[in-house]
């Protein structure tokens, strides 16, 4: 039995969420959510926000205990790209790449 919950369209790169994802992976979730509030990047409330999504889901939907749940998989892939175009020398137009993100949690019970 897993509980998961997914953060589509996040507005930051998935370069600067994948360490935090590490960081993570494997732990318990409550030991997660309290590495996370100290941690200073922006893309720890995103895990965080996640993480208690899914506790919610594993809890109401899947009858699980809270407090036995661990991260068995944690992802932060790659969203579409928005494109923007920014005025360059000489008359040019220079692109600007705005990266989105999807993040997944999936949440497991400990036997």
């Amino acid at each position: 039995m897993e509980a998961r919950a997914i953060a589509k369209y996040i507005r930051i790169s998935p370069r600067k969420l994948k360490p935090i994802a590490d960081m993570i992976r494997g732990k318990n979730a409550n030991e997660a959510i309290a590495i996370l509030k100290f941690t200073p990047r922006r893309g720890a409330k995103v895990f965080i926000k996640v993480i208690e999504s899914a506790m919610a889901n594993a809890e109401n939907n899947h009858n699980m205990d809270r407090d036995s749940l661990y991260i068995a998989e944690v992802y932060a892939n790659q969203g579409p790209t928005m494109k923007r175009w920014k005025a360059g020398s000489m008359g040019r137009a220079n692109p600007i790449l705005r990266r989105t993100s999807h993040v997944g949690v999936v949440l497991r019970e400990k036997e």
